[in-house]
Parts: C-alpha cells; sequence; structure tokens
C-alpha cells in the first residue's frame, strides 16, 4: 500500500466523536434504482458484451471466495447491471447512493473529499462526481477502535491477532485495521467508522460502515444485503426483506421500485407468493464467504417442459461447498456452471427449430445460443422453468432470459458459463442467479423462517 494511502488512511483519526440517541421505529422505506459506468454513446454489443464479462468476473469472485415492523427505500435499476438505493448517514444525514447485493455483507461509502477512483467513469464523469460521504461534517462520527467487537465482523475475531500494537488487552488506542476488499470487476480500501444510519422514520446508531479512501472499478458504495454480521439485514436486525427488480433498459431512468424491510414479521406468508427453503449454508474452513450467500434448493431446470439433464452434483453443496444455487442481486446474468449450462444450452438449440445461429453474434458478445431471427415471420421459444425444492416453480417470461443484440434482429440467451477452454470453475456455487432473470419479480428474503419466496409482478 502506497505512503498516500496511509496518509489518507490516518487522516481520519480526528473523527473521534460522541454518539447521538435515537428513538425506535417499526418502519423504514429506501429507493431503489438503476446505475450508469458507461459512456451513454456506447454501441449496444458493448454494453451487452460487458454485462456477460462483469457477470462472469462476479462468477469468479463469488466461487472461489474464501477468506480474504416495515421500511421501504426506492430501487432503481442501473444501465451497468445492477440496483441501487440511498441511505442517509451522519449528523446532520449525507445522501449516499449504494449498489445493493445480497451476495457481500458490508456497507461501505466512497469518503473524504480525497476519495480517488480509479476507472470508474460515471457516465464520463470522474471520480470528483461520485458522492461521497464527508466524515468530518458528521457530529455522530467516529473511527472504529480495534478492541471494539465490530472489528471482529470484518477481520479476526481475535483481539490478539489484530490488535498487534496495543499496549495492553483492556487499553488500547489502535483504529481498528485498514480493510481491503476485492470484488469480482473492482476492489476498495479504507477505514471502519460507526455513524448514525438516519432512515425515513427511525435513526441507528452505532452502525459500522466503511469509509473508502481509494477504489478501482467500483463507481458507488455497496450496501451488503448478504448474511454476515456487518451487513444491511444483519445490524438492523431486519426479520425479513423484499423487492420488486423494475425491467433493465440498460439505461439509466426514473423508474423505481423499493426494498422494503420488515423488521417485525410474523409468521404469516405473503399473499400469493411461492416458497422454497433457504438451504443451510456450507460450513467450510477457509471459506467464510459462503456463509453469506442465500443458498436456494434449484431442484431441476426444465426447457419448453423437458428436463435438462443435470448431474446432481450441482444442485447441493458438498462438504468443500461446491455446487448449489445462491440468489445474488449483484450478478446480472445468471451463471451456470459448464456441467449445468452445457445441457441446458443444447436443449435450446434442440427445440429452436429452423433458426440459423448466429455465430459471429456469439463472439462478440460472448452469449450463446445466439439467434438470427430476421426471416422469421413468426418466432416461438422454449419455455424456460426453475424448479425448487416444496413444489415452488419459477416459469421465466422470454424477455427474462433472451435480449435482441443492439438494432439487429439476433437474440442471445442472457445467461453466461466460463470458458470452453481450460478447467472448469467447479469451486463455489455452481449455479448463481441473477439480477436479469429476476426482474418484475416480486422476491422476498424471510430471515426469520429461512424461506426465498417470490412471483412475477410488473415492478413499479
Amino acid at each position: 500500500m502506497s505512503s498516500l494511502s496511509f496518509a489518507l488512511f490516518f487522516s481520519l483519526l480526528s473523527l473521534l466523536f460522541p454518539f447521538i440517541s435515537s428513538s425506535n421505529s417499526t418502519t423504514t422505506t429506501i429507493p431503489l434504482s438503476l446505475f450508469n459506468t458507461k459512456n451513454p454513446s456506447q454501441d449496444f454489443y458493448e454494453k451487452l458484451t460487458h454485462l456477460a464479462s462483469i457477470s462472469l468476473a462476479r462468477a469468479n469472485y463469488i466461487k472461489k471466495s474464501q477468506d480474504s415492523p416495515v421500511s421501504t427505500t426506492p430501487l432503481y435499476p442501473q444501465s451497468y447491471g445492477g440496483y441501487s438505493i440511498t441511505l442517509s448517514f451522519g449528523t446532520p444525514p449525507q445522501k449516499i447512493p449504494f449498489i445493493m447485493d445480497t451476495g457481500s455483507d458490508f456497507v461501505w461509502f466512497p469518503c473524504t473529499t480525497r476519495y480517488l477512483c480509479t476507472n470508474c467513469s460515471v457516465s464520463s464523469a470522474t471520480s470528483q462526481s461520485i458522492p461521497t460521504f464527508i466524515p468530518k461534517s458528521s457530529s455522530s462520527a467516529r473511527v472504529l477502535g480495534c478492541l471494539n467487537p465490530k472489528c471482529g465482523w470484518i477481520h479476526s475475531n481475535n483481539p490478539k491477532s489484530r490488535c498487534q500494537d496495543c499496549e495492553s488487552p483492556t487499553n488500547c488506542k489502535q483504529v481498528c485495521p485498514p480493510y481491503i476488499i476485492l470484488y469480482g470487476a473492482g476492489s476498495t480500501g479504507g477505514l471502519a467508522l460507526v455513524d448514525t444510519l438516519d432512515l425515513s422514520n427511525k435513526k441507528v446508531p452505532n452502525f459500522l460502515v466503511g469509509c473508502s479512501l481509494f477504489s478501482s472499478k467500483q463507481p458507488a458504495g455497496i450496501a451488503g444485503l448478504g448474511r454476515g454480521l456487518a451487513s444491511l439485514p444483519s445490524q438492523l436486525d431486519v426479520k425479513k426483506f423484499s423487492y420488486c427488480l423494475v425491467s433493465h433498459k440498460f439505461d439509466d431512468t426514473g423508474k423505481s421500485s423499493n426494498l422494503v424491510l420488515d423488521f417485525n414479521a410474523s409468521g404469516e406468508k405473503t399473499s400469493d407468493l411461492s416458497y422454497t427453503p433457504l438451504q443451510k449454508n456450507p460450513v467450510v474452513s477457509e471459506k467464510n464467504a459462503l456463509s453469506v450467500y442465500y443458498y436456494v434448493s434449484l431442484r431441476k431446470i426444465t426447457v419448453g417442459g423437458k428436463k435438462v439433464m443435470i448431474p446432481y452434483k450441482y444442485l447441493t453443496p458438498d462438504s468443500n461447498g461446491n455446487g448449489g444455487s445462491i440468489v445474488d442481486s449483484g450478478t446480472t446474468f445468471t451463471f451456470m456452471n459448464r456441467g449445468v449450462f452445457e445441457p441446458v444450452l443444447d436443449a435450446f438449440v434442440k427445440q429452436v427449430k429452423g433458426i440459423p445461429r448466429s455465430e459471429s453474434i456469439e463472439i462478440i458478445t460472448g452469449l450463446r445460443p445466439c439467434f438470427n431471427i430476421s426471416r422469421q415471420e413468426t418466432v416461438s421459444l422454449p419455455e424456460l422453468k426453475f424448479h425448487y425444492r416444496g413444489g415452488a416453480e419459477m416459469t421465466l417470461p422470454i424477455a427474462n432470459y433472451f435480449s435482441f443484440a443492439g438494432e439487429t434482429d439476433v437474440i442471445c440467451l442472457t445467461m453466461v458459463t466460463d470458458s470452453a477452454f481450460g478447467p472448469e470453475l467447479s469451486t463455489g456455487p455452481s449455479i448463481i442467479l441473477g439480477n436479469f432473470q429476476m426482474q418484475n419479480y416480486l422476491v422476498e428474503f424471510d430471515l426469520k423462517n429461512e424461506k426465498f419466496g417470490f412471483k412475477q409482478q410488473m415492478c413499479k
């Protein structure tokens, strides 16, 4: 790490201020929307290729990760393939946009006036235009101490290993060590703070949040909604959360929906939702990241009503944490291990008769199969259905698994796998259900009753 980075870290040490008290509330609402990182004039092929590549990068990150009362808020789709929410931190509150991510468990924002972001263009803007949190402007912001138990949420739980410069186990002025987080397509680093999270009608003091001083390819902060102690639902003691993802248009529109945080959920099911149990997460040494993911029991996949023959090892996690399916809002296109994807691909190719494949577009976008429908008067595509434990079935609309490749008459399956060359990415989850496949679905994570629910509806 450079001396500049260390200088930025220690410039925050003057932010030791007392916390303010706050009243309790049962409900909060937060907006959810889309976020643009590419030039508006970007070619659509390039956009589709970009989304496919970041989905693969995200899959690599997830699959290789190892130790290294109701509230709603607007949820907006973003042209780079993710969804964002806006949260307010500090006293007085400062509004900051975050990418909503069910596949991670840490909340961090771009921080200070000297925040540095490389390769983080936002609609051709520079990192100076990225909204940042200013700790000195918040009377409730404090740097997290090394002995604070919350420091163990992001570093080792053993204070001796993370507080090596402390004079005694009870008297320590050392701050919680800086964090470095590696994502599939970027990274970030900074210092841990505690500050007040100001929801619409609920203030939450002493909330652990990352103050990132530099990032690479991360154009906004991340709000981790995973299972870890540092995640947004865990720190808020949320019993249930749900969201409905508005349709992808690959451009930033004003349309939004809501992320709903339920602090006092009953045992009753939400009307009209289909439910499947959330699986127990694998417990594997040096693979703590597996404990963060939301595993669901995907039993089979059908294409055109015909069962796709998928080896059992891909559907259920083994003792090493390999296999199984997770739901990840931070992934755009659903990822499937080669052993799952190839049978699905073959099923589509066999059932889409009389329509030629476009290998040139497949090479450009990295998506397959792609079909040229320019000479077709009518096009009939096989139905894609996911079948879950407990009988829940997710019948996807065609728009959720096929997309036009630019201004052409070529359509491509919007799912990805690792390269056909080289060894298969066999570690970690075999199937990562992305947000593109979940658009216009209401999905619910019932944390109290360990259930995942969903139903198709127009998201507004």
